[in-house]
């Protein structure tokens, strides 16, 4: 697995993330878990995503508890965690409406309760999850900057902001923001239009693309996109010694120009190591315009 750094002072990363969002479907144990984050540290996939709200804020509590099983196993892997989405939950029974909050204070507040569940006294990287539309720049990046200098993370980022929301904290930091994590796959080309992964190459940042393989839609029989793919996939497997679609979209993401790392959402070991494969596919030019066209369903204009 190939090492990357986001930006040249952020902390180096695998070229692949595993994520946890939905780290709790199946029910595991923190032995499972466990397992998972060795086999995942053995394929070189060493940059683990997660977030306050990830399991209805369940789950950065069931990964610490997972961590502390094998000492130094932590130190082995680069977490990235993110903050600023609230919604009501058993945890909060008076908090009345879903609702962002990027201000310093909260953002603060978040990181420390994080650092607390997930049992280390750093982050590699931290997110602001969504834009808060009532928070200023300013009161923002004041929270990142204080976490910064006190290294309690080691670089700040964004996830689902647009090219202007992140001109506009950027502006405000001391350190770079680092990356901006949107939805990006076969299914949704939304960056590649609306100007936010110009905007990484430009200022040498690398994206995180979160749900790579559209939440299982890229397989959904009765989506017309995904049988086109998954045709289009069957006639250039033999070209990349057999890859499956799954493997291929992966491989169409890591293609792209602005460098994205793609976050792994299953929880299988089985289709973990198949993604990691995809790190080694390079797709011929022709192939990823051909795989564009499959999923948009008209040619290239």
């Amino acid at each position: 697995m190939k090492r990357v750094k986001l930006t040249t002072t952020s902390p180096e990363m695998s070229r692949m993330v595993y994520g946890t969002w939905r780290l709790l479907d199946t029910k595991p144990t923190a032995q499972e878990i466990n397992r998972r984050l060795h086999a995942c540290l053995e394929l070189g996939i060493t940059t683990i995503d997660t977030a306050e709200i990830y399991g209805l804020y369940m789950v950065e509590q069931v990964l610490g508890a997972a961590l502390a099983l094998s000492p130094g196993l932590r130190d082995k892997l680069e977490i990235v965690t993110k903050a600023g989405i609230y919604v009501p939950c058993s945890q909060d029974p008076e908090r009345r409406t879903a609702h962002y909050n990027a201000t310093a204070a909260r953002l603060m507040k978040s990181l420390e309760n994080s650092l607390r569940l997930l049992g280390t006294d750093h982050v590699e990287l931290f997110l602001v999850h969504r834009p808060d539309w009532l928070a200023r720049a300013d009161d923002t990046a004041s929270g990142l900057n204080q976490l910064a200098r006190s290294g309690k993370i080691r670089a700040a980022g964004v996830s689902n902001y647009t090219a202007s929301q992140f001109d506009l904290l950027n502006s405000r930091m001391e350190q770079p923001l680092a990356t901006n994590q949107l939805e990006f796959h076969l299914l949704h080309h939304g960056p590649i239009h609306d100007g936010t992964f110009h905007q990484c190459e430009k200022q040498g940042v690398l994206p995180m693309a979160w749900s790579p393989l559209a939440g299982g839609r890229l397989f959904d029989p009765k989506n017309d996109a995904a049988q086109r793919l998954a045709a289009t996939a069957q006639g250039m497997a033999a070209r990349y010694d057999g890859a499956t679609l799954e493997q291929l979209a992966y491989a169409w993401i890591l293609a792209h120009p602005s460098r994205p790392l793609p976050v792994i959402g299953t929880n299988q070991l089985e289709r973990i190591k198949s993604a990691a494969h995809a790190d080694g596919i390079t797709l011929e030019q022709e192939d990823w315009y051909a795989l564009w066209e499959a999923a948009e369903g008209r040619r290239v204009p």
